[in-house]
């Protein structure tokens, strides 16, 4: 593949064969198709590597790259947009799925806003099997011209997963690359939003797996989950106080580091000092996956008929 494509999808992955496949299917059978497909193997020892060289040898928009040890979640994640061309961007996850129309809409959001810097759909958490679980409504204010609205926004409110939406590539490398501390990720996104407004996509196209080898499942302690993220977080020298310590500074210095009027950024302060006094009150920290599961007699949507590669499992109402 010579030609420049117009996206880059990085799909950092860690011995994901069991749900590498059918992330592979729905990535490749969308009807947006002017895209590179960057793999980062972050030295899997499971049959990763084979589902990887299977699927590249089948289509050439796949770039497989395989590391030789594990640097950690972070860094693979920081690795696949390092090596992405194209002038939007989007991580993927080797465990969800992705409805046909999700990246042309998104790249249709975009061309058609020149202001958003990132574009995603309305989306629902689903089980081992691809039954939805839990679907929700967007209810941050990521869209608001105001840089607090929007900081405030993703403070408080539950849900987005942002993180996994479409970028412009030229935003993304104006913020400070993703860190391995709690919720590095949170702050991320934060400072991504502090340089101009999203857009959601009204319609249900993104489906965030929920299973026990999920990372945030398979690590339940803050300490697991940051040497997860990172195996240098390991041993004396990263306590849980100072990763806890480190996620809060992370919103400082974002704050510090986007392009903000005086007044914004004052603003921006004292809703993060809000939101820190907040964090001591019962409920706080509230987890979208874990809400009560939708009765599945009453919903409409099929994942079967939204996903790629799922089109023998017609009939199951998901």
């Amino acid at each position: 593949m010579t030609a420049r494509p117009r996206l880059s999808i990085g799909l950092p992955v860690y011995n994901g064969e069991e749900y590498l496949a059918e992330s592979f299917d729905a990535l490749l059978g969308q009807t947006y198709g002017d895209f590179e497909l960057v793999v980062s193997d972050n030295a899997s020892t499971d049959g990763t590597q084979d589902i990887c060289r299977e699927y590249a040898g089948k289509d050439s928009r796949i770039r497989y790259l395989r590391l030789p040890r594990n640097i950690g979640a972070a860094p693979n994640h920081n690795r696949v947009f390092a090596e992405c061309r194209g002038e939007l961007f989007k991580w993927a996850s080797h465990d969800d799925l992705y409805a046909r129309d999700l990246l042309r809409r998104c790249v249709e959001a975009l061309d058609e806003r020149p202001e958003v810097i990132l574009a995603h759909a309305d989306q629902a958490v689903i089980d081992e099997e691809g039954r939805v679980k839990v679907p929700y409504a967007y209810g941050l204010a990521t869209a608001s011209p105001s840089a607090p609205v929007r900081f405030r926004s993703m403070l408080f409110e539950p849900g987005g997963d942002d993180f996994y939406g479409v970028m412009r590539a030229d935003v993304l490398r104006r913020v400070k690359p993703h860190d391995s501390y709690h919720h590095a990720d949170r702050t991320f996104v934060a400072e991504i939003g502090l340089n101009g407004p999203f857009h959601q996509v009204p319609e249900l196209l993104y489906f965030r797996r929920d299973h026990p080898t999920r990372a945030e499942r398979a690590n339940p302690s803050k300490r697991s989950r940051c040497v997860n993220l990172d195996p240098r977080r390991a041993g004396p020298l990263h306590p849980t106080p100072r990763l806890l310590a480190e996620y809060v500074w992370g919103f400082v210095a974002a704050i510090r580091r986007a392009p903000l009027s005086a007044a914004d950024r004052r603003a921006c302060y004292r809703h993060l000092a809000e939101w820190a006094a907040s964090r001591a009150r019962p409920g706080a920290g509230e987890r979208v996956e874990d809400r009560a599961p939708v009765d599945p007699d009453k919903l409409t949507v099929s994942v079967d008929e939204l996903v790629a590669g799922r089109e023998g499992r017609a009939g199951r109402t998901a």
